[in-house]
């Protein structure tokens, strides 16, 4: 089971775009896949066809209220994804952990519960807030490698530096195995100079962290959220479908995984 936290402080760079729609890319291949929606805006659960109504039990009772991972976990709209959703409970989360001498291995220790790997999930994505907060470092303790969707825009690299600090952080103190799954390009036009900039001056800085595959600009990426699904099932066709695809196949690649299907 890998565990990969989809993470950036920044908000609106494609990080709930990119978690939900990786786990379904990963999913379409075959491999099972557990969603983690540790951002109280809930857009992930959403994503999978979580109505608010549905989430009687949440991420926040994972950690908080000793849920277990099989009182929390619910199907989701996409086959070979599961999901634990998410509310607006999250938004007080920081607080309720400050008591809480365990608070940065809450859910560290429920992913690695003798229950969940009876579970035998190849893939844990978690999206995280955009916010270091502890919900994030949550996420940094627990998972083994930080997904960073990094904007083509002005600001992408300066946001991005703050994020690579915590990761170190975390890795002196709490996770000393966290490593860098890979900066991912998001929001891409090809027409745009300063797009292929920022992207050039990604690569040229970051090397091979920063992965092959570009997400582009598309306008199906950004209607498939509003009828709860993945680009994938929206318009599995559209030039953002297959760019998340070809991501699916970078992560397979990169942890030797056999192909469950071509």
């Amino acid at each position: 089971m890998r565990i990969i936290a989809v993470a950036n402080q920044k908000g609106g760079v494609g990080k709930t775009t990119t978690a939900i729609n990786a786990a379904a890319g990963l999913a379409e291949f075959g491999y099972r896949v557990l969603l983690i929606d540790l951002d109280p805006q809930g857009n992930a659960s959403t994503g999978f066809g979580v109505a608010p109504g549905d989430r009687t039990l949440t991420s926040y009772d994972l950690l908080l209220e000793q849920a277990s991972v099989a009182e929390v976990i619910k199907g989701s709209s996409y086959p070979n994804v599961w999901i634990i959703p998410s509310n607006s409970d999250l938004a007080s989360a920081d607080i309720d952990l400050v008591a809480n001498e365990k608070r940065s291995f809450l859910l560290h220790d429920a992913l690695r519960s003798a229950e969940v790997q009876a579970m035998r999930y190849d893939f844990v994505i978690v999206d995280c807030p955009p916010s270091l907060s502890l919900l994030t470092v949550n996420a940094l303790v627990a998972c083994d490698s930080v997904l960073v969707p990094l904007q083509a825009e002005f600001f992408a690299l300066e946001g991005l530096s703050q994020l690579m600090l915590t990761i170190r952080d975390i890795r002196k103190s709490a996770n000393p195995d966290l490593r860098i799954e890979g900066v991912l390009i998001t929001m891409a036009d090809s027409r745009n100079r300063l797009s292929q900039q920022v992207e050039a001056d990604a690569r040229e800085n970051l090397g091979d962290l920063v992965f092959e595959t570009t997400i582009p600009r598309n306008v199906r990426v950004s209607e498939a959220p509003s009828f709860a699904l993945p680009v994938l099932s929206y318009d599995p066709q559209s030039k953002g479908a297959e760019a998340y695809r070809k991501l699916a196949l970078e992560l397979v690649a990169r942890h030797k995984k056999p192909m469950v299907k071509a």
